[in-house]
């Protein structure tokens, strides 16, 4: 399912997950978490409680985004930024 966001200025679209990732969120429970911060990412990906970061090598353009304290969401942005495809969920240490 694409979720799309309409806010002022613009729709972001956040790309449909595929299975795997859907069963990695549901194994470590993760659901309430990541359907919070994805809705979050869709109205405005520089809200601050997302710590959004984009990662070495920069020329990639793959940015993270915090679940909680131990996972972070990876993702892209494509089409010109009007859609998010989340490609992975992983651990995080700090």
């Amino acid at each position: 399912m694409t979720v799309r966001i309409f806010n002022n200025e613009m729709s972001i679209i956040i790309l449909p997950l595929n299975s795997k990732l859907e069963q990695k969120i549901k194994r470590h429970r993760l659901e309430k978490q990541f359907n919070k911060q994805l809705k979050l990412l869709s109205q405005n990906p520089k809200h601050p409680s997302l710590h959004v970061e984009l990662l070495e090598p920069k020329s990639c353009g793959i940015y993270s985004l915090r679940m909680n304290i131990k996972f972070r969401a990876l993702f892209i942005f494509r089409d010109d930024k009007k859609a998010i495809e989340i490609l992975n969920i992983t651990v995080h240490y700090k």
